[in-house]
């Protein structure tokens, strides 16, 4: 094997994600999750530390994203990651860094949930991280989702 880039993520939703189009139609969901590690210190004070990941939702995975993720719902991610420059409206270049979404379960209920049959969603794998230009009409129902 020459080169891994894989990343497990479980967190919850700081924002409800964002949706927007690409030229061509394809979907693109993007979100922000966040990780925490806790741990005790030599003195016995618990520690947290919080990460915010920048997550990257393409086609099938962007409108499931959109339609089911909400800020402070809890998810498994799936993906890798990338970086990408920019430049800025001002003309300042930045860079930023993703993690592209290949697979997602949603985990627990939602927040306003109230009943106790909500049931996690099956694992949903995008295949490939990003459209590819053949990309099809590959419409998903309700009957695809198993709550």
């Amino acid at each position: 094997m020459s080169s891994l880039n894989k990343v497990l993520l479980i967190g919850r939703l700081g924002k409800d994600p964002e949706l927007r189009y690409t030229p061509d139609g394809t979907p693109v969901a993007s979100f922000s999750l966040a990780t925490s590690e806790n741990w005790t210190d030599k003195n016995g004070t618990r520690q947290e530390v919080t990460e915010w990941h920048n997550i990257v939702a393409w086609s099938r995975l962007a409108d499931l994203s959109k339609r089911y993720l909400a800020k402070g719902r809890q998810v498994y991610i799936e993906g890798r990651i990338r970086s990408r420059d920019w430049t800025d409206r001002d003309g300042n270049k930045r860079r930023t860094t993703e993690i592209i979404a290949s697979q997602m379960v949603l985990l627990g209920s939602r927040p306003q949930d109230t009943e106790n049959n909500v049931h996690p969603m099956e694992p949903v794998s995008r295949g490939t991280a990003e459209p590819e230009s053949s990309f099809g009409a590959a419409g998903i129902t309700d009957s695809d989702i198993p709550f």
